[in-house]
């Protein structure tokens, strides 16, 4: 909680143009994971018609997408074909966050258990960039 406090308190003086921010499926920037076992359940078609379409019952693939939210937008992308876990997303920082990154950025993330991999902190402060 008091860490919490302290985020909240320290936010006031932050430069939003060093901002960048990483987050999981439905957070402020995207690693939206995708499944192509989901299948509509409405649909539309002629009058007097059935509503016929295909759908991936029992084949499914997930793919995640990740970016990073900046003032100025996305950037950082990156498609993995599978779910994301700590080794992805310490390549995703080494590989294609880290080439992004400036002296004085901040990098913003929350606590999920891939973003707290061995080697993400020293990746991005390596930049000169400092982790939250």
């Amino acid at each position: 909680m008091k860490q919490r406090q302290e985020w909240f308190d320290a936010q006031r003086d932050l430069d939003p143009g060093r901002l960048v921010f990483i987050d999981d499926p439905g957070g402020i920037a995207r690693s939206v994971g995708l499944n192509t076992k989901m299948a509509r359940i409405r649909g539309r078609s002629r009058k007097g018609e059935r509503c016929r379409a295909g759908i991936p019952h029992g084949h499914w693939k997930t793919t995640t997408f990740t970016g990073a939210l900046r003032l100025t937008g996305m950037t950082a992308p990156m498609v993995l074909d599978g779910a994301m876990n700590g080794d992805a997303f310490r390549a995703y920082v080494e590989h294609v966050l880290a080439p992004t990154l400036s002296p004085g950025n901040i990098v913003i993330m929350d606590n999920l258990s891939a973003h707290k991999a061995e080697g993400i902190r020293e990746a991005i402060e390596a930049t000169g960039a400092t982790l939250r």
